[in-house]
């Protein structure tokens, strides 16, 4: 059972994205300016569409903090869409405000519209799009800054950055590939690198399938909208053996690994070096010039809908898994060093 867990809510037009978040120590200092941040950075990078021009993301958070500290209790935080104001009448819960106003039945490829109709019987797209959207990694962020304020506690930092947008590996070159694209009424994917420092050995198991950091890491990254690829430490295609394995050697009494081709990970589990996390973001499905596909209610060939879009929107994902993985290492903190309290946990983890 996990120790740190959360649930959201909400969807892309719809009037908020909520979170709860259960298992958090009591004491804990939350730093609102430092959540707002991270939602800043997710909304930058070269690329974006007009939605952030819209929104401009911040957090209330409605329980389980008082006077700037965690009480022990769920918290929920809450970050609201802007975009709602122009979208109450469409995205109303109510039975007697139903429109077809916005409605679409077109299936855009690479999107969850065809799978998602089918599974839940859903005639009007938007009804799949709202929630598989990847606006609903805003309140996501929000809630891995929360994790990095708690493993901030005990010295663990992340970071990321790109580097690769389409076929470019010079970030001097980005925005012009950016720029090319938008002009075709193309899209860009590309690679992100997320590292953290300071972890400790021996997070994560190797004990039984799900339990390994590794997986858990992979898992988290994959699942994020567009994102394709996950690898932790360095591909080994290519490599012999003698030449990826990382050796090992004392130093100052204490155990090294001379390179980290393992990514900070053998066995499921950290080994005290930093963990390296990259991802592949495939280019974004929704673009100004349509791909062909077919009308659900017709069954004719057409193109597919098209709304808003980013161009490239690899930075903000870069981010967005620094929050995942971000959660899922406090998980594995809390679940070996546990503590109600953060002055426990610092305890415990010292």
């Amino acid at each position: 059972m996990n120790k740190f867990r959360f649930l959201t809510a909400g969807e892309s037009h719809g009037k908020c994205l909520t979170a709860i978040i259960e298992g958090l120590p009591a004491g804990l200092n939350i730093d609102i300016e430092f959540i707002n941040n991270e939602l800043k950075r997710r909304q930058q990078g070269y690329g974006r569409g007009e939605r952030m021009k819209i929104e401009n993301d911040t957090v209330e958070i409605t329980s389980g903090v008082r006077f700037g500290k965690t009480l022990g209790s769920p918290v929920t935080l809450v970050v609201k869409n802007r975009d709602f104001e122009a979208w109450k009448k469409i995205m109303s819960s109510a039975p007697e405000d139903v429109t077809n106003e916005k409605a679409f039945s077109t299936f855009r490829p690479g999107h969850a519209d065809y799978a998602g109709s089918i599974k839940y019987c859903q005639s009007d797209l938007r009804n799949v799009l709202e929630r598989s959207s990847a606006r609903k990694t805003a309140i996501e962020v929000a809630v891995g800054a929360v994790a990095k304020l708690l493993l901030k506690e005990l010295g663990i930092t992340g970071t990321s950055k790109v580097t690769q947008i389409g076929s470019a590996c010079c970030p001097a070159n980005f925005s012009e590939e950016v720029d090319i694209m938008r002009g075709k009424g193309d899209t860009l994917g590309g690679r992100f690198v997320v590292l953290y420092k300071h972890l400790p050995v021996g997070l994560g198991s190797y004990v039984h399938w799900d339990r390994g950091l590794d997986g858990r890491l992979a898992q988290a990254v994959m699942s994020i909208p567009a994102v394709k690829v996950v690898e932790i430490g360095t591909n080994p295609l290519g490599y012999k053996g003698s030449e990826y394995h990382d050796e090992i050697f004392v130093q100052d009494g204490e155990i090294k690994h001379k390179t980290n081709h393992a990514g900070g990970i053998e066995g499921g589990m950290t080994n005290g070096e930093d963990l390296v996390v990259t991802g592949v973001m495939k280019p974004i499905p929704t673009m100004k010039t349509p791909l062909k596909t077919v009308d659900a209610k017709t069954m004719e060939e057409t193109e597919a809908h098209f709304e808003r879009s980013d161009v490239c929107a690899v930075e903000a994902c870069s981010v967005v898994a620094e929050a995942r993985i971000a959660w899922i290492l406090a998980d594995e903190v809390l679940l070996k060093y546990g503590g109600d309290t953060i002055d426990e946990l610092k305890k415990n983890y010292n």
